[in-house]
């Protein structure tokens, strides 16, 4: 291949970009990235970058050395619109068209949203843009912040915000905040997190609409000062960040040829049905699933790399998914596949302390390991999952 471009310029492109070299690539690479940055660490932007604990400059994924030795063309602040695999094409923003051999997609996901007139006030949070704009927000004085949905990023977000001493609701349409993903009972113990420290947290009930300040419902536009619950209730909000999921970025693929249901449809190695194709990080969907994940994004890259130099399947991706979170000075970590009828079972430590290891179990197999303040057993547990195989989710 004369020429490779990678689509996605964050976290899985850059490592996709890293491994081609490693494994011997010499032609041309060409990296487009519809940010204005280099690859930057998301994690910190719901935590220690919102709280000003931390700069951008310290958030850049690859030193000005490493960025040098990738030897890339970078095309930044650009936009792919379209991609035409039998032509060998991507088109980029202006109608301007990039002739490829191979392409890396690696264009992530996009927060969703609420619909309704855009209102001042209103946050995503995805992009560094996003938490600059949401931190600068911030910074007027203690303000009502409006947190919907309970999930990862709702619950980093909340947390970051009591830190900084704003007044917090949290809304959250299930019964319990990560209630898929942890269960009732793990779920629970979530929820009194918040509670713990001092944010309110309202379950059970949707959001219908967001308001303009003033008299709720008298009108659009302007700065948000109100948030319509689906149960009648309105909440005073002066912030809103709007945390209820994100789907892939795959639009701009439409007509492309390629199979898109959730992410772009690819095999265990990231190999799309199109020669010369293969998909990394939030936008894959890899052997039927899709995982917003920072270490199966970054570590999968290099088995589409070697995939897309061989031009064929030559390594897949096993590794049990794996997750982090920093919520109220606890950090969360889940290793496995937890499905929706496993037990879960209290190995060391207890919720009511704040420090417990766990493990999910189906048939007296364990499927899943979950730890909150305890690294190091997690870290033992973990590794023995991993030897085990773990069980696929049903």
């Amino acid at each position: 291949m004369r020429t490779i471009t990678v689509i996605g310029a964050s976290l899985a492109g850059l490592h996709t970009a890293l491994a081609l070299r490693a494994e011997g690539y010499e032609g041309r690479l060409v990296i487009v990235g519809e940010e204005h940055h280099r690859p930057y660490d998301r994690p910190p932007l719901s935590k220690a970058f919102l709280t000003g604990a931390l700069t951008a400059e310290k958030l850049s994924l690859a030193d000005a050395e490493e960025i040098a030795e990738l030897d890339a063309d970078w095309l930044l602040g650009t936009r792919a619109e379209g991609l035409d695999p039998p032509a060998g094409s991507v088109t980029l923003t202006g109608g301007r068209t990039l002739a490829t051999d191979g392409v890396v997609i690696a264009t992530g996901a996009t927060p969703r949203t609420l619909p309704g007139e855009p209102l001042e006030g209103v946050h995503t949070l995805r992009t560094l843009d996003d938490a600059a704009a949401l931190r600068e927000d911030l910074s007027r004085g203690q303000v009502r912040v409006v947190v919907i949905g309970a999930g990862f990023i709702g619950a980093e977000v909340a947390s970051s915000c009591a830190t900084l001493g704003h007044n917090v609701t949290v809304v959250e349409a299930a019964d319990a905040p990560l209630l898929p993903q942890l269960g009732a009972r793990m779920a629970a113990f979530c929820a009194d997190l918040h509670t713990d420290h001092g944010v309110t947290l309202l379950t059970g009930t949707g959001v219908r609409g967001l308001h303009a300040d003033g008299v709720p419902g008298s009108g659009q536009g302007g700065r948000v000062g109100w948030v319509e619950l689906a149960d009648g209730r309105f909440l005073p909000a002066d912030v809103v960040l709007v945390g209820i999921g994100a789907r892939p970025a795959t639009d701009w693929l439409t007509g492309s040829g390629l199979a898109l249901d959730d992410g772009v449809v690819c095999d265990a190695g990231g190999v799309t049905a199109l020669p010369g194709v293969v998909a990394v990080g939030d936008v894959a969907r890899t052997a039927g699933r899709r995982a917003e994940h920072w270490t199966s994004a970054m570590e999968s890259a290099a088995v589409a790399a070697r995939n897309l130099l061989a031009g064929a399947t030559v390594q897949t991706y096993t590794a049990l998914p794996y997750f982090w979170s920093d919520q109220y000075g606890i950090r969360l970590q889940l290793a496995g596949h937890r499905g929706p009828h496993d037990t879960v079972r209290l190995v060391e430590g207890a919720p009511e302390d704040r420090s417990f290891l766990a493990v999910y179990e189906r048939d007296g197999t364990t499927t899943a390991v979950l730890a909150a303040n305890r690294p190091r057993p997690f870290t033992r547990a973990r590794r023995e999952l991993t030897r085990e195989g773990g069980l696929a989710a049903v």
